[in-house]
């Protein structure tokens, strides 16, 4: 593991008990009510259809309620990270809800060599995760590794334009950071987690890459998987640029000006040919 990667695990170690103990997480909701769904997963099952008995992986899955909801959609779901104690919290949350999950401790990039090659029908990657990637091509190498013939990638993540933006201006856009993918990454110095928390972080120094949306696809493409869909949306399910967003009713923020300006986020899904 590399030493950005290094520092990034021991940032999501120390984020992970601040996550589940967040209302942000819903984990009380999961718990009370058996057929609770994240909004992150709630918002893509028009597109993700029918999973029931699908063998699926949930890369970067972190503390496990995006695992979970694909599980309650049906699915028999292996959950990955590379995060002990998200992992912990992602156990522990399976088993108040009684649901048959594996969850498995691994860099992404090892994913094929931890879990069984070409033997899933489905591989997931929740909104929030590609950016702690330095390698996009790494990533699709190992999507494709990991898919069946006639598997499929279901792929959701903030779209490549709004993270070039920078939110600290809160009256207009400015694009300041990269677009396309780059070796350096992007260093984030910050004790503050994306959810409301009184604990302030003790390992504060994150990095991380955008990857453009042609970086994307052609990296899939390169490793043989063929784009079936790709749909840029205007909404997203956090603030990404507070004091210029409004929350809707499904839980999704969109510019409160000219939505029109910005895609916000984008889901992508690629098959792996049968032959």
């Amino acid at each position: 593991m590399s030493d950005s990667m290094e520092l990034n695990r021991q940032s999501w170690d120390e984020r992970a008990p601040l996550h589940a103990a967040s209302s942000d997480y819903e984990v009380d909701a999961f718990v009370a009510d058996p057929a609770h769904l994240s909004e992150v997963v709630r918002f893509d099952v028009p597109r993700l259809g029918d999973i029931h008995g699908a063998r699926t992986v949930h890369l970067q899955c972190h503390i496990g309620t995006d695992t979970l909801s694909l599980a309650r959609l049906g699915a028999r779901v292996t959950g990955l990270d590379f995060s002990a104690q998200s992992l912990l919290q992602a156990r522990a949350l399976a088993k108040r809800c009684d649901t048959l999950i594996d969850y498995v401790e691994s860099d992404v990039y090892a994913a094929d060599q931890v879990l069984e090659a070409g033997s899933f029908d489905l591989v997931y990657t929740g909104i929030g995760a590609l950016i702690w990637l330095p390698s996009i091509e790494r990533w699709a190498r190992t999507v494709a590794a990991l898919l069946k013939p006639g598997g499929r990638l279901f792929l959701r993540e903030g779209h490549p334009m709004l993270l070039a933006v920078n939110e600290d201006h809160r009256d207009k856009l400015v694009i300041e950071f990269p677009y396309f993918e780059r070796e350096a990454p992007t260093v984030w110095d910050s004790d503050q987690t994306y959810v409301q928390t009184d604990t302030p972080l003790t390992q504060t120094v994150t990095h991380e890459w955008n990857h453009g949306l042609g970086e994307v696809v052609s990296a899939l493409l390169g490793h043989g998987l063929l784009i079936t869909a790709l749909v840029e949306h205007d909404s997203i399910p956090w603030e990404a640029l507070p004091g210029q967003m409004s929350l809707q009713d499904n839980g999704e923020w969109v510019l409160s000006q000219d939505r029109w300006r910005l895609p916000l986020s984008y889901t992508l899904q690629a098959m792996k040919p049968r032959s």
